[in-house]
């Protein structure tokens, strides 16, 4: 009879096609958190094209994101990269500033990344192994850099503790001191850009980079994961070091407007 079920045939799932999501058993020894991690980086395909492309992880593509709708890594630009480990925003700011001069007839950009952890040499970058937040470390890259930067970005992150409060504190802890270092090396009209997370006591903050820029966005890029608390500042327009120099815009969201 037709549309009768034959013998031995399997009922559809309905989707189509068969679930293609990669699962991982937890080996003995090792944590459930470990497996959970491990699975969803397989099936993460910010990782696997970050293996395609040739970047060194897939924070790479953060950074891409937000610059392919502020457009700060200009060719020419002097970048600063904060927290640069594992080197993928250093990456992309290399090709996008021009450092290597592949650009023929574009300004030769120059980036200078730093961070606690040893990273390995990137070409076109220069690379520094420091604590940014050892006293006189600021001055290090102010000498390393040798004038003033069109960008500072920040992607610095402290050891998470387990406890969203804490790690949120020393998170902004961080972009205070990204930002005071900030004021004291771009030029005017320069962009500053940095992770936080959020929780609430970082609009202290929010008010300093209004002051100081005349754009400020609260962005979530697409690469960020949504299980995430993170989101990412972009500042715009150096206003000088004045303190005082009047508000400008924030935006919350997609960034978009003011």
């Amino acid at each position: 009879m037709t549309g009768e079920k034959k013998s031995g045939e399997k009922k559809s799932s309905g989707r189509g096609q068969r679930d293609l999501r990669v699962r991982v058993k937890t080996a003995k020894g090792r944590k459930l958190s470990s497996t959970l991690w491990l699975e969803r980086q397989l099936n993460d395909p910010y990782v696997a094209r970050a293996k395609r492309e040739g970047f060194r992880g897939r924070a790479a593509f953060k950074i891409l994101e937000l610059d392919d709708k502020y457009h700060f890594l200009v060719p020419g630009a002097r970048v600063v990269d904060l927290g640069c480990a594992p080197g993928g925003w250093c990456q992309v700011a290399v090709a996008r500033v021009n450092a290597l001069g592949e650009k023929s007839g574009k300004k030769v950009g120059r980036v200078l990344g730093v961070d606690l952890q040893e990273v390995d040499p990137i070409a076109g970058a220069e690379i520094h192994q420091l604590d940014f937040l050892d006293e006189g470390a600021d001055d290090k890259v102010k000498a390393w850099l040798g004038g003033r930067a069109d960008v500072v970005m920040s992607d610095m992150a402290a050891a998470a503790s387990g406890h969203k409060g804490t790690d949120h504190l020393r998170i902004v802890a961080l972009v205070e001191a990204a930002a005071a270092f900030a004021f004291d090396v771009l030029e005017e009209g320069g962009t500053f850009v940095a992770k936080v997370l959020a929780g609430g006591a970082e609009n202290e903050m929010q008010a300093i980079l209004k002051r100081n820029f005349a754009k400020v966005a609260n962005v979530k890029p697409p690469a960020s994961r949504s299980d995430s608390s993170e989101k990412f500042v972009v500042a715009q327009g150096f206003r000088g070091r004045s303190p005082d120099d009047g508000d400008g815009s924030v935006e919350d969201g997609d960034g978009t407007g003011a």
